[in-house]
């Protein structure tokens, strides 16, 4: 059973920033892909990034490119997320979530493990 803990969430004033950490367990966590996913309130789940197993590969939905990274320390288990510039619309909870495979995808059905989520709450 693959666990999938994120933490780094909190409350940020607009332009400030935060990194996310999610820390895997269970499987061999440099065989797969990464992803990180946000849902606002009355909003549906969207994929925000996502980075290969080996992080040769990132995406990003266009709403965060050149404010967000996303990165992975293999050694570690973990996948990050930093998010510069933030802005009120950033306001989420962030759910880190794996996929059974290596390469990237932003299909979300093919997400197969989810973490618990961590709220990012951005004040104007």
């Amino acid at each position: 059973q693959v666990q999938l803990v994120e933490s780094g969430g909190g409350l940020v004033q607009a332009g400030g920033s935060l990194r996310l950490s999610c820390v895997a367990s269970g499987r061999t966590f440099s065989a797969y892909a990464m992803g990180w996913f946000r849902q606002a309130p009355g909003k549906e789940r969207e994929l925000v990034a996502a980075i290969s197993s080996r992080g040769y590969s990132t995406y990003y939905a266009d709403s965060v490119k050149g404010r967000f990274t996303i990165s992975r320390d293999n050694a570690k288990n973990t996948v990050y997320l930093q998010m510069n510039s933030l802005k009120p619309e950033d306001t989420a909870v962030y759910y880190c979530a794996a996929p059974p495979i290596a390469s990237l995808t932003t299909a979300q059905a093919r997400y197969d493990y989810w973490g618990q989520g961590t709220q990012v709450t951005v004040s104007s």
